[in-house]
């Protein structure tokens, strides 16, 4: 299955409660924060809903383990709670027998997202909303 990067380009401030919920769910808790997903229709329908605040594309496999390595950020709490009965397992992405964190924080990228900023789609030479393969070449500067 093809896998999506989402970054969040925008912050916080005057968000909706629907799109600040669904930011949450999807773990885009601050700016420049990314998160790797499968292209499932569920997702997609989230993505459309926080299009105004976040660009996304198809991620290359390379790109994936050299964030990994870089960005990835091992996983230390608890494993499942005091009494044994809820586990945690779904809140870690296991590679190599480490547990990383579902989410990446990256720096602001070198030479910026875009000519016309952060309040503009990309097809209008901002930041915001679908860049197909290019959102790679947006990774490799932000790591």
């Amino acid at each position: 299955m093809d896998k999506i990067a989402i970054i969040r380009v925008r912050g916080a401030v005057n968000l909706n409660y629907e799109v600040k919920e669904t930011m949450n769910l999807l773990r885009l808790y601050r700016k420049n924060f990314c998160v790797v997903v499968d292209n499932t229709p569920s997702i997609q329908g989230m993505i459309k809903k926080v299009k105004d605040y976040v660009t996304y594309g198809e991620l290359d496999d390379s790109i994936y383990k050299e964030l990994v390595e870089k960005r990835g950020e091992e996983f230390k709490g608890r494993e499942e709670d005091r009494k044994g009965k809820i586990k945690y397992s779904n809140k870690f992405i296991t590679i190599n027998n480490k547990k990383i964190k579902p989410f990446f924080r990256l720096s602001p990228p070198k030479k910026g997202f875009g000519r016309k900023g952060i309040k503009v789609s990309f097809r209008s030479h901002g930041a915001l909303g679908y860049r197909a393969d290019k959102i790679n070449d947006l990774i490799k500067r932000m790591i």
